[in-house]
């Protein structure tokens, strides 16, 4: 049997939430008080849609992570260099975390609300053991490189949204360079300390 494609009004109201929920974390500066009904309200929709929709907050705030995250992950799987496949590894593993680090940068909000205490460990998320999977075996097509599960691991902690949040308040206004010049110059040592 085909799937069944969702109706033309439950699209809309996916998008008016995805929509709201995004202009409401961006607008605060407590991500854990943004509500459901808050988002509900925003989004001229019934509580009980949101919940139908994403089953609880967490929830929601995964599904809006997703959708924005998938133009990089689109770039990632199927683009061109740097990113893409057929990037040498060690060009390819600082692109993938400074596309991260942009990222999280560009959705800091939304980054927080998701790693936020309460919402579960940020390590059980989807898109969390994509990008581990995903550099983990960049790092494997090092030649001498051991290790590359806990090394994954390891430089995605420096990309966490809480010590971006951090290391942004320290130095709002140059922060995205500092801070990308810094995970470029953290990654490159990683990768050339093979033994």
């Amino acid at each position: 049997m085909p799937e069944r494609k969702p109706r033309a009004d439950a699209v809309r109201n996916q998008e008016a939430v995805l929509a709201a929920a995004d202009r409401l974390f961006a607008r605060s500066d407590r991500p854990e008080q943004v509500t459901m009904a808050d988002v509900a309200a925003e989004a001229g929709v019934g509580k009980g849609t949101l919940f139908r929709g994403f089953g609880d907050r967490t929830g929601l705030i995964r599904a809006l992570f997703e959708a924005r995250l998938e133009p990089v992950r689109r770039a990632v799987t199927d683009g061109p260099r740097p990113l893409g496949p057929g990037t040498p590894p060690t060009e390819r593993a600082p692109a993938l975390l400074d596309a991260l680090l942009c990222f999280k940068l560009d959705h800091r909000h939304l980054s927080l609300a998701l790693e936020e205490p309460g919402t579960g460990s940020p390590y059980a998320a989807g898109h969390y053991d994509w990008w581990h999977g995903t550099l983990r075996d960049v790092l494997d097509e090092l030649p001498g490189f051991t290790g590359s599960d806990f090394a994954a691991h390891a430089l995605l902690a420096a990309v966490r949204a809480d010590l971006i949040d951090h290391l942004v308040d320290r130095a709002p206004d140059s922060a995205r360079e500092r801070l990308r010049a810094d995970l470029a110059a953290f990654t490159a040592r990683v990768l050339d300390a093979r033994p």
